[in-house]
């Protein structure tokens, strides 16, 4: 299996890792006894949270590096928003434990020439996983920096050949109310299944991703297990969980965040200190882990700090009226 090598935009381990969680990972990293079958098959080696990914190796290519230290696992596992699961940020880590992950598919339709039905381990078998760390930056004013396992978006949508008909992307996550309490609440706004998509220019950008690790860990459910997106540049809820539906579209797709207050979320969601939300400000941002005495406020940057590689992808739009 071709293994691929750190981008030059990534960060160091040496510079980033708290030492309290991830200091030894050279050694289990090497210690895991996981063949580069089951490494291609991710079903095999995805069925539980704790269980380790194998070594990993970086594609040379990008340019940013973050220079900030990644946040706490414990703080990424249990700080989440992910409304299936309820409306707290514990509520995703206290229920996502009864969802179930494998067998997963995704349901691939729309413009493009191979639509059909894919068991998860079908569609990433092909691939050769990658990390990426990169910063996530809610739209509430939060933000993390995390190091992500798995497979540019781009290359797996290639494989589906979308045609020339394919303006869009659009995402869904799972319904399955049975197992997700958040959609049995009869107090929730959203519409389910929860949407999102992007334009195919930004899906097909270098930094679009589909993570199904994190920490060299399986993906925990409640962060989005088994396969989430990851757009760096957006603001958090553009970052799509368990992911179920594919469809490559001609007309924009209506978002779920954007049925619900179009005044406050709009479809492109560019993270933009220029742009405040009509509610609070989105000059600066809360690095977690923070408290009432130390709450580790930071300035927010354009793009969330990846303008070199997505700023232009939107010149000559209003990013206030394209917000």
């Amino acid at each position: 299996m071709h293994i691929k090598k750190r981008p030059s935009w990534a960060i160091s381990e040496s510079e980033v890792t708290p030492e309290s969680v991830y200091l030894n990972r050279r050694k289990f990293m090497s210690g895991v006894a996981v063949s580069a079958a089951a490494m291609a098959a991710p079903g095999l080696v995805l069925a539980s949270q704790h269980e380790k990914l194998p070594a990993l190796d970086y594609k040379k290519a990008g340019k940013y590096v973050p220079d900030e230290e990644l946040t706490p696992y414990k703080d990424v596992a249990r700080y989440n928003n992910f409304y299936e699961f309820g409306p707290g940020k514990e509520d995703p880590s206290r229920h996502a434990g009864q969802l179930v992950v494998d067998p997963w598919s995704i349901d691939v339709e729309g413009e493009c020439a191979r639509p059909g039905r894919y068991p998860l381990e079908q569609l990433l078998k092909s691939h050769s996983y990658q990390e990426r760390i990169y910063r996530l930056r809610c739209v509430e004013a939060w933000s993390m920096v995390i190091p992500w396992v798995g497979i540019p978006l781009a290359d797996v949508l290639k494989q589906l050949e979308p045609t020339s008909r394919a303006k869009y992307v659009y995402f869904e996550t799972l319904e399955r109310p049975e197992q997700m309490p958040g959609q049995r609440s009869l107090f929730s706004t959203i519409d389910w299944p929860y949407r999102e998509g992007l334009r195919m220019d930004e899906a097909m950008n270098e930094l679009s991703f589909l993570a199904v690790g994190l920490y060299g860990r399986a993906l925990p459910n409640q962060n989005g297990a088994p396969i989430r997106l990851v757009v760096p540049w957006k603001y958090g809820f553009k970052s799509i969980k368990s992911i179920v539906r594919i469809r490559f579209m001609e007309e924009r797709p209506k978002t779920s965040w954007e049925m619900i207050a179009p005044d406050e979320y709009g479809f492109y969601a560019n993270v933009n200190p220029e742009v405040d939300h009509p509610r609070w400000s989105q000059k600066r941002e809360r690095r977690l882990p923070s408290g009432i005495f130390s709450p580790n406020w930071r300035e927010t940057e354009k793009f969330n700090g990846y303008g070199e590689q997505v700023a232009q992808l939107y010149k000559g739009m209003d990013l206030a009226k394209f917000y």
